[in-house]
């Protein structure tokens, strides 16, 4: 890892005017449009609360959702909860907030959690493309892979991997001598912001650490696309019109999330940002960070019979039961 202190050796913060805050510009407008960015904001955060906390005790309650499919998406419903809540609450502080300033600490934890949990994401709707492919391309050895033991051990490095990942990186650039100016001209600290305001350049930092986000994003994708390519080649070999149908509804919603999620990603990260404005990167953002956990709980619920009554179970407080 001695590539890192290359860049690093000759910076010394002492000897500049050290940041001690950051200053989060947000959405701009006036104080009656603040106002109403709050106000939706605050809604769509309570909702995804809401919505992704019922998936959970719909899959932790109905044993109708006891499967290794409903496993795996209560977890990932968990994820968003945490997803969302990276920035969100931050956003909504900011927004009424006169100052908007965060600390270089909370700055740098907030671009760590964001980062994590998104690589934890990615990781996740590879692990569910990976159930999807064994249902419908094995469905006769299906319980036998997809066990309780290995759905854990999945979540488990879905986890570990998203959250050991990035500490290293971010450390060395929270060790950059940053002497000002200190506005970052987005509602989150994010790399191309941070990276901006940095007094000395860091190439190869900046390098590795890109490259270990467009590589997260690229294998699982492709992993995806791949096992999506053979589930495909396998429905369309099912006899029965009704048997497709059943199958495309398991897989559409994986796929919507999927493509939400990885079309704006891959804009903002593996595709040159120099010619977006910082208004688009900021629109990028709010859609894989927060419409997606957002939509998360409808887009699940809107073909998928089971889940639906579940989740009508526990937000109605109808009594849940094997027969029902």
């Amino acid at each position: 890892m001695s590539f890192f202190f290359v860049d690093l050796r000759p910076m010394n913060r002492s000897e500049t005017h050290i940041v001690t805050e950051f200053v989060l510009l947000g959405f701009p407008g006036c104080w009656e449009i603040q106002i109403f960015l709050f106000s939706l904001f605050l809604v769509v955060y309570a909702l995804t609360l809401v919505g992704n906390g019922a998936i959970i005790c719909a899959v932790k309650w109905d044993p109708r959702l006891y499967t290794p499919m409903y496993f795996l998406l209560g977890n990932f419903a968990f994820l968003e909860i945490w997803y969302v809540s990276s920035t969100v609450p931050n956003m909504l502080v900011n927004i009424l907030s006169e100052t908007k300033v965060i600390s270089f600490s909370g700055c740098f934890l907030q671009f760590y959690f964001f980062f994590s949990l998104g690589t934890a994401e990615c990781l996740f709707l590879a692990v569910m493309a990976y159930d999807r492919y064994q249902a419908i391309c094995h469905p006769l050895h299906y319980p036998i892979i997809m066990t309780r033991r290995l759905c854990g051990t999945l979540v488990s490095l879905c986890w570990l991997i998203g959250f050991l990942g990035y500490p290293i990186p971010i450390f060395f650039i929270s060790q950059l001598p940053f002497c000002g100016p200190n506005i970052i001209d987005h509602f989150l600290c994010d790399m191309d912001p941070l990276m901006a305001l940095s007094c000395a350049p860091a190439p190869i930092t900046e390098f590795i650490f890109y490259t270990q986000s467009s590589l997260v994003l690229f294998f699982t994708l492709m992993y995806i696309l791949r096992s999506y390519t053979l589930l495909l080649r396998a429905v369309f070999q099912i006899p029965s019109t009704a048997g497709q149908r059943k199958a495309f509804s398991t897989c559409g919603s994986h796929l919507t999330v999927v493509s939400l999620f990885y079309g704006t990603v891959m804009v903002m990260y593996v595709s040159p940002t120099y010619g977006i404005s910082a208004l688009m990167q900021k629109i990028l953002t709010l859609v894989y960070s927060i419409m997606t956990p957002f939509l998360n709980p409808l887009i699940y619920s809107l073909r998928n019979k089971d889940m639906k009554i579940a989740l009508r179970n526990v937000l109605f407080g109808r009594r849940i039961s094997q027969n029902s």
